[in-house]
């Protein structure tokens, strides 16, 4: 640090325009030392005295003002899978017109609008009370609310004393994906049976069939017993709610409950909130902690489209030389591209909690591997409550290949930052951390290795991990081939960039179907568990001693032969597995994932779309305008004919003009005019020389006008041709 000292002066030597800088600092009055500030480090976060960067909201959203929080809790007991009795009720759906709406949002941007514009606090002015006024303590109404970070739900309909329909708000700026719920109410009633009936669900099929339960949270229970989230609810349903085929099919969720407590307020959801608020919250204690922040630097890799901030973390050891720095492999580890999916966060803040912990194993990761983790792609979409897609009305998770750096700046800096890392260092692993609607238990989707010298080595890693937690993981649910609708996910295009353990890793939304935890639903612990055995079987993974990988490749290579000798029973074939059978491809004997339809969501960002249909609408306009006059297709053709025989005068009257008649010919009329037209248009002929001209051009136009005679009636044939007021040879005029 450089240090300049300057003489004392009078006082007004530090209001001199040369040092008012901010780039110097000064120390008391009575002794003047102007010093240079600390340089800024660049891509830092906000310095942890400062409170947490407000989440910013598109300017049509209103946001209540209370904070919501929730606690971390663990359930002592196991949460059993709810047990269909098959005698469950179907509501039939009564709707607002033989209901009450108790609760409705104003203006939700849909198909058709586009992100403009956000702010600290979303929409400017009053915030309006949507939930109905009580007439007094007896009104049982229960208040809904849901303008809150991570909250959705659109609209609630009162159809009965205790009966609601709910309808979800479905991602902003389309008309598609919902999935997600997360609301409260208050105003409760004790003992009472509740039954909700979620509406507008478009997935035909879902966890609820095979018994997951929705959550509930009461805030008194948080308070006095420290309890937090926990499965509820009964005669639990999931059915089509209407039968035209020629309409949108729509699915209901229904369920019946009993609040604990009078007067209380609770929240339900799909799953486990994990808020944009949380993610920061749980970042500034890292950066607050002076082990930690030692070996994990936070970046801002960029700012989404809402210009909330996308966080990068490094982790790892300091290296005792360049050589050792220089040596480390990479593991890009990623969440909440999809934003409804929170199961990835807490499998992410499992995985964070131990690689920054002192735990020996840890400490070794550090020291092999360079981390860089993206703890939330879509920052966005989690705090306006969406479930798949951006602020751009796209799924992120399809435009890794995308060069719209603006559209979708938190996927274009993730590749740009993995394609840098790839060009300092090997990257061992890249796992994008999801959440699954329809399937049990927790898997990996990967890429087939056509590689003969790494046969099978994308399936060690996902095959260890099943050792690994064979409570809640399963391999046989695990999946390799790549589609080509899956091209641009971020598995895909990372395993083309060179990656080999490419991974979309996918955990339930319900529990388990394996293990010790059979029938059971998932808990918070249980995720964050995971994540700390992703790091086990990292180390599994790059042991020094290859007994365990020898052990998996060839438990992999027996697995697969028995999936073959299946397949090609299956098919009435016979195959000789005893010789050599790796070449067989193995998407061949795979079926396609039954991940979401990426077509729902793909293609240009909504703003750009847009303008594309306008332009689509303008062109057919304009083309419709066009063809008014000509309904019948001999019209078009004969204006076609026209067309063509007018170009081809128009090469004689070029050829006219390189043998010296430009001057001439620019004086005369087209003669090529409606008949209907030709009497109004006499000329004088002002050049002796015009009539050599006009029976050159007759001469040479005589097998162009035989070209159309098939197509004009007889006579009408030369109905077209205009002849000047001219002396024309006779033969000319034969022609």
């Amino acid at each position: 640090m450089f240090t300049y000292s300057f003489p004392l002066a009078d006082s007004h030597m530090l209001s001199s325009p040369r040092l008012r800088s901010r780039q110097l600092l000064y120390d008391e009055l009575d002794e003047v030392n102007p010093r240079l500030r600390e340089p800024r480090e660049l891509f830092s976060i906000l310095s942890t005295k400062r409170p947490l960067q407000a989440p910013r909201w598109p300017t049509e959203c209103e946001v209540i003002k209370e904070n919501i929080h929730h606690i971390e809790w663990a359930p002592p007991q196991p949460e059993y899978l709810y047990q269909p009795t098959g005698n469950e009720k179907v509501p039939e759906i009564v709707g607002e017109e033989k209901g009450t709406v108790v609760y409705q949002l104003d203006s939700v941007p849909t198909e058709g609008s586009y992100f403009t514009s956000s702010r600290v606090g979303g929409k400017r002015g009053i915030i309006k009370q949507l939930a109905v006024t009580l007439q007094g303590p007896e009104d049982n109404t229960l208040l809904f609310e849901s303008r809150f970070e991570s909250g959705n739900l659109q609209k609630a309909v009162r159809v009965d004393t205790y009966e609601y329909e709910l309808t979800l708000r479905t991602d902003l700026y389309t008309n598609k994906h919902t999935q997600w719920f997360y609301f409260r109410v208050q105003n409760t009633r004790k003992d009472a049976t509740y039954r909700f009936t979620i509406v507008n669900l478009l997935k035909p099929k879902s966890l609820y069939t095979v018994g997951m339960k929705p959550l509930l949270y009461s805030q008194f229970d948080a308070n006095t017993r420290n309890i937090g989230w926990r499965r509820e609810g009964n005669e639990i349903k999931y059915y089509k709610n209407n039968t035209d085929d020629r309409q949108q099919p729509f699915y209901c969720l229904t369920w019946t409950i009993q609040f604990p407590y009078d007067q209380d307020t609770c929240f339900f959801a799909h799953f486990y909130p994990y808020t944009y608020t949380d993610l920061q919250c749980y970042l500034l204690s890292v950066a607050n902690n002076p082990i930690q922040s030692q070996f994990c630097k936070l970046r801002t890799l960029c700012r989404s489209l809402a210009g909330n901030t996308v966080y990068l973390l490094t982790i790892t050891n300091p290296s005792q030389t360049p050589q050792e720095a220089a040596a480390k492999k990479a593991v890009v580890l990623s969440a909440r591209v999809h934003p409804g999916e929170s199961n990835g966060s807490w499998v992410m803040k499992g995985f964070l909690d131990f690689i920054l912990s002192n735990s020996p194993d840890a400490q070794l990761l550090r020291d092999i591997f360079v981390f860089k983790v993206l703890p939330m792609l879509n920052p966005d979409g989690v705090i306006v409550g969406n479930y798949r897609c951006s602020l751009a009305g796209r799924d992120l998770n399809r435009h890794y290949k995308t060069i719209l750096k603006e559209s979708f700046p938190c996927i274009w800096y993730t590749r740009n930052m993995i394609k840098r890392l790839l060009e300092e260092r090997e990257v061992l692993l890249y796992c994008d951390f999801h959440g699954h609607s329809r399937k049990n238990n927790i898997f990996l989707y990967g890429c087939n290795n056509n590689n003969h010298k790494y046969w099978l080595h994308e399936r060690v890693f996902p095959l260890m991990l099943s050792k690994n937690a064979p409570d809640k993981f399963s391999f046989h649910s695990c999946n390799f081939k790549v589609q080509k609708c899956k091209e641009g996910t971020g598995r895909v295009v990372m395993w083309r960039m060179g990656i080999l353990n490419s991974y979309t890793m996918e955990s339930t939304f319900g529990g388990s179907t394996v293990g010790s935890k059979k029938g059971t639903h998932f808990t918070i612990e249980d995720l964050k568990s995971l994540g700390y055995h992703v790091c086990d079987t990292l180390l599994d993974l790059c042991d020094p001693d290859q007994t365990k990988f020898t052990q998996c490749l060839a438990e992999l290579k027996e697995l697969l032969r028995q999936k073959i000798h299946k397949k090609f029973n299956e098919l009435g074939r016979d195959k000789d597995l005893e010789g050599s059978w790796s070449d067989i491809s193995l998407s061949d004997i795979e079926s396609s994932t039954s991940g979401s339809d990426s077509s729902l969501s793909d293609g240009l960002p909504v703003h750009l779309a847009n303008i594309a249909d306008e332009l689509n609408q303008k062109k057919k306009m304009l083309k419709r305008k066009k063809k008014k006059s000509l309904q019948t297709r001999k019209q078009r053709n004969e204006q076609y004919q026209r067309k063509n025989l007018m170009r081809k005068l128009k090469l004689t009257e070029d050829t006219a003009e390189r043998a010296g008649f430009a001057s001439t010919l620019k004086k005369q009329p087209n003669f090529f005019k409606n008949s209907e037209n030709s009497s109004s248009l006499p000329v004088k002929n002002e050049s002796p020389r015009l009539n050599e001209v006009v029976f050159l051009i007759l001469c040479y136009t005589d097998s162009l006008i035989s070209e159309i005679s098939t197509s004009v009636p007889q006579s009408d044939k030369y109905s077209h041709l205009c002849y000047p007021n001219l002396t024309v040879p006779l033969g000319a005029r034969k022609h």
